[in-house]
């Protein structure tokens, strides 16, 4: 992981541009955070969501990274590019302008190659990883890389109405504020006076606590065979199915489903339902037919909600405020709903 740099030091304009977030989490919180440089990879509608609330929070230095060119379709859901004379630009290229001036403070750049062909010591410069758009053996690999050198991992994707992101903090230690009750003042027991004594026995204070995550590839491969995993299944949301399903099209097709070709796509993904399910030991009919109808396209209010989720979980695993989510959060926008599971090897 990056050394940290001026982690004691904030300036007078910074903490008058970060006063209610200050206020929010704490002068300390807010000095991590500047102090903080993430690597946000995959620049459609959910990246585009992720990095607005990387900025506004005041990351030290924030890197866009997509060597994917802008398609008629980024513009419904990502608003950082411009809707006129952005078609065949690098996607992240276009999003510059426009992230850049949502907080100057920001150290906002851009980097238009491959993740895929990026060696290990490049991911070293980051304290947090954050994946969209990625195959599955890409997500595992990185995962795998960021676990190594203690680097903060995170991935989401949008598939049309559902949403999902995963975190890997490895052992990650956090503050979370504990409300303490002491008793009441004796000889004062009825009347307006006991609510106030009760009101001024009350106090804040800072617990330390640690919470360990599994990787990526681990929370994938649960084995449902065991009783104990059997009776966690009926627990379980089937969006992780769904999950499942979707990475296992984009790693056969290359690309996501396409509305264009949606008689085609929504073949081959009941297809790999059937298969990957059935290799799971777990029966296909957990994941309904109709699935299909609604995981085409990215929906910009999922959008909004996942990226929403996704970089308060950033900014509370860079200030270590606050418990993270761990390990999986899954959004249904036809329910209106989100969920956080955690799933893994135990």
């Amino acid at each position: 992981m990056v050394e940290k740099e001026e982690v004691g030091t904030i300036s007078e304009e910074e903490a008058a541009q970060y006063d209610r977030q200050i206020r929010l989490w704490g002068l300390e919180a807010q000095k991590r955070l500047r102090a903080s440089r993430v690597l946000l990879v995959g620049m459609k509608g959910l990246g585009a969501e992720v990095a607005k609330n990387l900025i506004l929070a005041g990351v030290k230095g924030l890197t866009m990274m997509d060597h994917q060119k802008v398609s008629p379709e980024d513009t419904g859901a990502q608003f950082l590019i411009p809707t006129t004379g952005s078609s065949g630009r690098n996607r992240a290229e276009a999003s510059l302008e426009r992230a850049q001036n949502l907080n100057p403070m920001v150290d906002v750049k851009v980097d238009t190659e491959n993740v895929e062909n990026k060696p290990e010591t490049f991911f070293t410069q980051f304290d947090a990883v954050c994946l969209t758009c990625c195959s599955r053996d890409v997500l595992v690999k990185i995962d795998q890389i960021c676990y190594k050198n203690s680097i903060k991992f995170f991935t989401g994707d949008v598939f049309g109405y559902h949403g999902y992101m995963f975190a890997n903090l490895g052992e990650h230690e956090f503050v979370e504020e504990k409300t303490k009750v002491s008793k009441v003042s004796p000889g004062v027991e009825d009347g307006p006076d006991t609510k106030k004594a009760k009101l001024e026995a009350t106090e804040t204070m800072m617990v330390k606590k640690k919470v360990v995550f599994c990787p990526f590839k681990e929370a994938l491969e649960v084995d449902w065979s065991s009783d104990k995993a059997k009776a966690a299944l009926k627990r379980t949301t089937c969006d992780y199915f769904l999950l499942q399903v979707l990475l296992k099209f984009r790693t056969d097709k290359g690309r996501d489903p396409q509305s264009g070709a949606y008689g085609e796509d929504s073949e081959l993904l009941l297809q790999i339902r059937n298969d990957l399910l059935e290799s799971l030991g777990v029966n296909p009919d957990l994941l309904p037919d109709d699935f299909v109808s609604y995981c085409f396209s990215e929906m910009a209010p999922v959008c909004a909600v996942v990226g929403g989720v996704l970089g308060q979980e950033v900014v509370k695993a860079l200030s270590q405020r606050d418990p993270p989510h761990n390990n999986f959060f899954f959004f249904d926008g036809i329910k209106g709903n989100g969920i956080v599971e955690c799933l893994g090897p135990k």
